[in-house]
């Protein structure tokens, strides 16, 4: 038998160890390799639109290699802290320290490439799947099946690499220790954790602390907050798995009458030392799913987020013409966009209103305006009306001032916001008394209030009295013209807007929005993350469950000596499935129901930045996430039960 063949079998008699680690490996290569086709088809990379939809999807190609080295340096760490007492065999039978290196390189690598290749095989055949799927999740017609070199080069080449890597770094666990003291440490016996109650206390506030940011944060601070709350929740739950874990335990093995009331002592007696071995493995785990249920609940939120996009734009395309210079221009402008909507076809309705800016001499409030942009309130009635919105604002009386929201995300801001008084140089003075029930230019087409927390806030509706008495610094005039649907007017005005809007704060004499084409950019935006995450998301869920697979698998030999003993002792077959079972559903659940916690705070959090709630469809990933974890557990329980029971006499 040469060398190789022997580093060969000893992959092949352990395949049940191996396996969980192969296939979530192949399993990640396939995904890669899926994401590669769809980037580097010719239909997406060649489309303006779409091309944010593989700009996205390399975005999933990053975490999904990140998140694979992480899992397979782990992996590999765990199989050769697991088989010690062999290493520590073949060197006192006359192996080199050079071989064992060897020998190990060459049997991750056999692993390695028997997954790029296997995934890879896999991709090519599920690859015209994949594209039919990804063209509905887009709304596009059906995508041709186009294999472009780049994809197998790119994912054989990355994960050759990362393998390679990997494979080299084994050297480092491995380490220069002798054949005695990897032979003893092989056989050494479990030793009692030790935990620190100080710990326990701090990874409790830790957590605590990070969900109360979380619950009560604001609109206009969630962004401040997000890293540190992040980083808190981190800290806390690799705290929980290392420390309050274990204590909570020790406390309840301190309450004797619990302790030893019938099977209680062998489950909290295994279960210690599981937590322990398993701790840094529970951890990531719970963060990785946490970050899927996350990133899937959010995007899975598709049609709330649309229903506030149409919102966000009452015209489906709005013009501004900047000052009186731009007069010849913007009549070309406007008589160009008139032109391509009646060769489209597309009925339209058109209005004008002039908006005013007034020069401000001070204010209350935080916030510094130079320029102050009004409208008057019977031409914002007929904005609204225009776009379809009903309205229960009163007419303005004297110098009140409604605020004009630039997008429904402005909502959440309006309960930090200080309702400012202006006095304009010439002498008038203008009072904010609330907020416009609705958006009635969409924003981009009009300058913000310069708001410290953000939002874009654009203006201030004032009584048409007032609004006639306002000498202006300058004078625009927005032009909207409303198709129903607005969808239809995608590309339009391209020679204005390439990607569907001009900002106000531009250097052109004029600012343009497209509805349409945002809207459409937007929708490929959030079904392209939808469709990322939940690839990623399914790619975590298959590696979380393959770590639980693995040190199963890895402690079975003894478990079965150990419950052979006990059941020698006199423990019955039902005394053993209900404690084994029991300790496979705190490892498969409390790492997975910690994740649904850490992802409903974020949740709460996230609702800040949404007018329309997100709670329904979040509620159904975190459900349906919850019901895969529970087959995958009878799954395992079955097969692990039914491992664990064979040759027990």
């Amino acid at each position: 038998m040469t060398f190789r063949q022997f580093a060969y079998r000893n992959v092949t008699r352990n395949k049940r160890k191996y396996a969980a680690y192969f296939v979530s490996s192949a399993f990640s290569v396939m995904i890669f390799f899926l994401c590669a086709l769809f980037i580097f088809h010719p239909v997406i990379s060649g489309d303006m639109i779409l091309d944010t939809a593989a700009d996205t999807m390399m975005v999933a190609e990053g975490i999904i290699f990140v998140f694979c080295s992480l899992f397979v340096l782990v992996s590999v760490g765990s199989f050769l802290q697991s088989r010690k007492l062999e290493f520590g065999i073949l060197l006192m039978h006359g192996m080199t320290k050079r071989q064992l290196n060897l020998m190990v390189f060459l049997e991750n690598m056999m692993i390695g490439s028997s997954a790029i290749l296997t995934g890879t095989l896999l991709g090519l055949l599920l690859g015209k799947l994949f594209l039919m799927i990804g063209a509905g999740f887009l709304g596009i017609g059906p995508l041709e099946f186009y294999l472009s070199w780049h994809a197998p080069v790119l994912t054989i080449c990355s994960f050759a690499l990362l393998f390679m890597i990997i494979s080299l770094s084994t050297f480092a666990f491995i380490g220069n220790e002798s054949a005695r003291g990897l032979f003893q440490r092989g056989r050494k016996g479990d030793k009692e954790p030790r935990v620190s109650a100080l710990l326990a206390f701090a990874s409790a506030l830790l957590l605590l602390g990070g969900y109360v940011l979380a619950a009560t944060t604001t609109a206009a601070s969630v962004e401040r907050v997000m890293f540190p709350v992040v980083a808190i929740t981190v800290a806390g739950t690799y705290l929980f798995y290392t420390q309050l874990s274990l204590f909570v335990v020790r406390i309840m093995r301190k309450v004797r009458r619990f302790y030893w009331h019938k099977t209680n002592i062998i489950t909290l007696s295994g279960l210690t030392y599981r937590w322990k071995d398993n701790g840094r493995m529970f951890f990531m785990v719970t963060i990785v799913s946490a970050v899927s249920f996350t990133s899937v609940g959010v995007f899975a939120s598709i049609h709330t987020l649309s229903k506030e996009l149409k919102l966000d734009y009452p015209a489906a395309v709005g013009y501004v013409a900047k000052g009186n210079e731009a007069g010849s221009a913007a009549e070309e402008d406007l008589s160009g966009i008139k032109a391509e909507l009646e060769r489209l076809n597309l009925p339209y309705r058109s209005l004008e209103i002039q908006i005013k800016y007034a020069e401000v001499e001070s204010q209350t409030g935080p916030d510094r305006t130079e320029r102050l942009p009004l409208m008057a309130y019977s031409d914002y009635k007929q904005a609204l009306q225009q776009a379809g919105f009903t309205s229960r604002e009163q007419p303005l009386q004297g110098n009140e001032g409604l605020v004009m929201i630039g997008s429904q995300r402005d909502r959440s801001l309006t309960s930090d916001r200080v309702h400012a008084l202006y006095k304009l140089k010439q002498g008038v003075d203008i009072q904010e008394i609330g907020y416009t029930e609705h958006v009635p230019i969409a924003e981009y087409l009009l300058p913000e209030l310069d708001g410290r927390d953000g939002g874009d806030f654009s203006g201030v509706v004032v009584s048409d009295s007032l609004f006639s008495g306002i000498n202006p610094v300058q004078s625009d005039l927005y032009t909207g013209f409303y198709v129903e649907p607005f969808q239809q007017t995608v590309g339009i005005a391209s020679g204005l807007a390439d990607k569907g809007k001009v900002s106000y704060e531009s250097k052109s004499p004029y600012a343009v929005v497209v509805s349409g084409t945002l809207f459409e950019i937007q929708r490929t935006l959030y079904s392209t993350m939808l469709f990322a995450s939940l690839l990623v998301g399914t790619a975590f869920f298959i590696a979380a469950g393959s770590f639980l697979y693995f040190r199963l698998y890895m402690d079975l030999d003894h478990d079965r000596l150990q419950y052979s003993t006990l059941s020698k002792m006199g423990l019955t077959d039902q005394e053993l499935d209900r404690t084994v079972t029991l300790q496979l559903s705190l490892m498969f659940f409390v790492p997975v129901g910690l994740a649904i916690l850490h992802s409903l705070f974020a949740f709460i959090a996230l609702q800040r930045l949404f007018y329309l709630s997100i709670a329904a469809e979040t509620g159904a990933v975190l459900i349906g996430y919850l019901a895969a974890q529970g087959l995958y557990f009878f799954l395992i329980r079955s097969r692990y039960l039914r491992n664990l029971k064979k040759n027990l006499i």
